[in-house]
């Protein structure tokens, strides 16, 4: 007697039922589909959802199994609604399944443990199929060598993978033939259902179109049309795990991210060992009995199972920022910081007290400061980081170093130009490398060059102000000191009892010898002999 089987969209897409029907473990059956799991599966390909391309795929291979055995596949069943569709994960589909066997008397075929529950307390037959699903030994594995970083499979293309150490890495090609759609949709489809019963897999973002899946160590970026011009697996894992010891980091720098960082950015060009950093760095402070958490998508840094990593809940790193002020961790991995959103997110927790460690894309060390401007009150950046870490092929190059003062920047004379400004030093040698303010309504960075530190010599027309000026301000103080500020204004220092006969009464005689030589004149006491600040000026009239 034949055997009515109905299938449901787990079992075809799983393939399952495929591979019962090619091993000879099925026989003798009329296979029932009915409309509403291929209309279910119509809709997710339109949506450019893999599953429902791969299950589409599997039906197809069904049909021809059937018809080269003598079996009937037929259609039943009522047509989805909208309605039904987009309820299809609270159950709806699920129900217009059963009603399907239990109008045909036929045996229901799923490997969905709730649905097979779910039948057999109706009265309706059911057989629950568990899906033999490989988890390792992947065909994507095969490309992977002990110094490969990363694969690229794209239909119509030969294999390519990236082969080297971090920072010298070379593109080469691993296969001769192109490959095919068919063989990339069989890679795709082993990947999703390993990504379902694998407890170390994680569909980190599905998009219509694209999908990033963590499996194990994998990153795995699958891009469909009309996303991408054809369909393409990127499959990404690390190949190098340190430890912060590794990295052979002086014993002042080791002092500061022990005693002092909180706010630590680790910046660099893409694929030049931030996040290598970043994990020893996570592993290294749970050794120190700190409590550590990441927050990652995907989730892929390399880091000790006493490390919980953290993704977007809901689909925003807000609200796992929210849960994680409650976890009261001591130090947070943000890995990557590059939205307008996640700068937010990275500054908040710092100013509430959590230590953060911050990976950004970065072409310089201080191109990671300049993407918090903007973003950031420029006077809060230096309570937010504290210490920027540039990496470059794998090696750690420069270390700065943010402190917030204030007074006249580098290159201006006026006194009165003093502002909040945030100095950046090199870590290690304490050198001014840059110096961040607000200049008009613009916040500007300027690189401090050496030359700018060191005192200028004077030109020519220079050299006879100041010997003009020296000619009058000598008849008070032969020993006067006399320094052009600028093409208008001159420092005069001169012993401090000669202050009161240069300045006159009133201030006439400063003001006299300013109308003859055609320049505003400081006078200041000559150092060590009484107080750099004090000023003697002509009073304002």
């Amino acid at each position: 007697m034949t055997e009515t089987v109905v299938l449901d969209t787990s079992v075809i897409i799983d393939g399952i039922f495929g591979r019962l029907l090619e091993g000879g473990e099925v026989k003798d059956v009329d296979v029932c589909v009915p409309y509403a799991v291929l209309d279910e599966l119509q809709a997710q390909a339109s949506r450019n959802v893999d599953v429902g391309f791969i299950g589409l795929d599997n039906l197809k291979k069904i049909r021809l199994l059937c018809e080269s055995r003598g079996y009937r596949l037929f259609f039943y069943g009522p047509k989805p609604s909208f309605d039904d569709i987009r309820l299809a994960k609270k159950g709806r589909i699920d129900g217009m399944i059963r009603d399907v066997a239990r109008e045909l008397n036929g045996t229901l075929y799923t490997a969905d443990y709730v649905l097979y529950l779910t039948a057999e307390a109706e009265g309706v037959k059911a057989r629950h199929l568990r899906p033999e699903i490989k988890v390792t030994g992947l065909k994507f594995e095969s490309y992977f060598d002990p110094d490969t970083l990363s694969v690229h499979l794209k239909e119509g293309v030969v294999p390519y993978a990236k082969k080297g150490r971090p920072g010298e890495f070379k593109l080469t090609q691993i296969g001769e033939n192109p490959l095919t759609r068919e063989e990339l949709l069989e890679m795709e489809k082993e990947i999703h259902e390993a990504s379902r019963v694998s407890k170390n897999a994680f569909l980190e973002m599905k998009m219509s179109g694209a999908s990033v899946i963590q499996l194990g160590s994998y990153r795995i970026a699958v891009a469909r049309p009309p996303f991408s011009d054809g369909l393409e697996i990127t499959i990404v894992r690390p190949i190098v795990k340190l430890s912060l010891e590794d990295y052979h980091l002086s014993a002042r720098l080791m002092d500061r991210l022990t005693n002092k960082a909180e706010g630590i950015i680790i910046a660099g060009p893409p694929g030049s060992g931030k996040s290598t950093l970043a994990a020893s760095i996570a592993d290294y402070y749970m050794r120190q009995g700190k409590i550590v958490k990441t927050l990652e998508s995907p989730r892929d840094l390399q880091v000790s199972p006493a490390v919980t990593q953290y993704g977007p809940l809901e689909g925003e790193f807000e609200k796992t920022s929210e849960i994680l002020l409650l976890v009261r961790p001591d130090y947070t991995i943000y890995d990557e910081v590059r939205k307008t959103s996640d700068f937010s997110i990275f500054s908040d927790m710092r100013l509430a007290g959590v230590g953060m460690v911050g990976v950004v894309h970065a072409s310089g060390p201080v191109d990671a400061v300049q993407r918090f401007m903007g973003r950031v009150e420029l006077g809060m950046i230096p309570h937010i980081i504290d210490t920027v870490i540039f990496v470059r092929a794998g090696r750690i190059e420069s270390v700065l170093d943010l402190s917030l003062v204030v007074r006249t920047p580098t290159g201006m004379m006026e006194e009165d130009l003093a502002r909040p400004l945030v100095e950046v030093r090199d870590f290690e040698t304490n050198r001014l490398m840059y110096e961040i303010y607000t200049f008009g309504e613009e916040n500007i960075i300027v690189p401090i060059s050496a030359a700018e530190k060191e005192p200028k010599k004077a030109t020519g027309i220079e050299k006879m102000a100041i010997e003009k000026i020296s000619q009058v301000v000598t008849r008070y103080d032969p020993d006067a000191e006399v320094e052009l500020l600028s093409g208008d204004k001159a420092l005069v220092r001169v012993d401090k009892g000669a202050i009161p006969r240069i300045i006159g009464r009133g201030g006439e005689t400063i003001s006299r010898i300013e109308e003859t030589l055609g320049i505003r004149i400081e006078v200041k006491p000559r150092q060590g002999d009484g107080s750099d600040v004090k000023r003697g000026r002509r009073r304002r009239r």
